[in-house]
């Protein structure tokens, strides 16, 4: 497997990225294993779960040693999150790869709204919306199972003004609920695969993986000694221009259809 120094870059970015803001790798994982890796639409979101979620919970197992995981959350917006990505996944199946990706790109444009918008963190922290958790958890899951994200920049401010948890716990909770969320959709991913008679490149998947896992675990440790406020803005700034080159791609595409 013949790796470019730009797929280095990006795997590195993808581990960065959930290390430094605790949302934001999976947004970059679709785009490196389309346009580094060279993988047809399907196989890359399909790829993008498996990344995201081993990276995920990787991430999450100094948040359990260190008693930051709020596991009601998990079961709340967990559970409903996995059997929303199943359902995503199931749906994909439906619409070909280009419609997938101009959504992705119109997710991306959302994520980088959700972060430059001022968080109000405090103001609901001792009251718990259990039913719009759930639901949350339900839509966040569809996404992700239809485009591959891990929705972390949903579940985090979920988290933090309906459910009531701090920011570090959120960020742990997450990247647990993410894991779970993954591993649901990349499960019903393979039968779909399957069908379409496309075969996943584990070496790909391993490599992107290892190098994020890398990146999230160097992010951790930097994230203290950087504005992570200013990160987030910079971050966001880059995905407008992402998008709609992903849109600008795949618009002729969909006229064509």
């Amino acid at each position: 497997m013949s790796i470019s120094i730009f797929a280095w870059l990006g795997a590195l970015a993808i581990g960065l990225s959930l290390g430094l803001l605790g949302s934001g790798g999976s947004i970059l994982t679709v785009p490196v294993l389309l346009y580094f890796f060279d993988q047809p639409e399907k196989l890359a979101i399909a790829s993008s779960l498996a990344i995201v979620g081993l990276i995920a919970l990787v991430g999450c197992l100094s948040y359990i040693r260190k008693g930051l995981i709020d596991w009601r959350s998990v079961l709340l917006f967990g559970i409903p999150g996995m059997i929303g990505t199943y359902g995503g996944a199931y749906l994909s199946q439906f619409v070909s790869g280009i419609w997938q990706l101009s959504l992705f790109a119109i997710v991306m444009l959302i994520a980088a709204i959700f972060m430059l918008r001022p968080k109000k963190i405090q103001t609901e922290q001792h009251s718990r919306h259990h039913i719009k958790i759930i639901i949350d958890g339900l839509l966040v899951g569809i996404i992700t199972g239809f485009v591959g994200v891990g929705g972390g920049f949903l579940i985090v401010p979920a988290l933090v003004i309906m459910g009531g948890l701090t920011m570090h716990v959120a960020i742990g909770t997450s990247l647990c609920i993410i894991a779970l969320k993954s591993t649901s959709g990349f499960y019903k991913y393979l039968q779909v695969l399957e069908q379409q008679n496309l075969i996943l490149d584990w070496q790909v998947i391993a490599f992107v993986a290892s190098v994020g896992v890398v990146g999230s675990l160097l992010g951790n440790i930097i994230s203290t000694r950087l504005p992570q406020a200013k990160l987030k803005r910079y971050f966001a700034y880059f995905l407008f221009p992402m998008a709609g080159w992903i849109l600008l791609q795949n618009l002729p595409l969909l006229i064509s259809i």
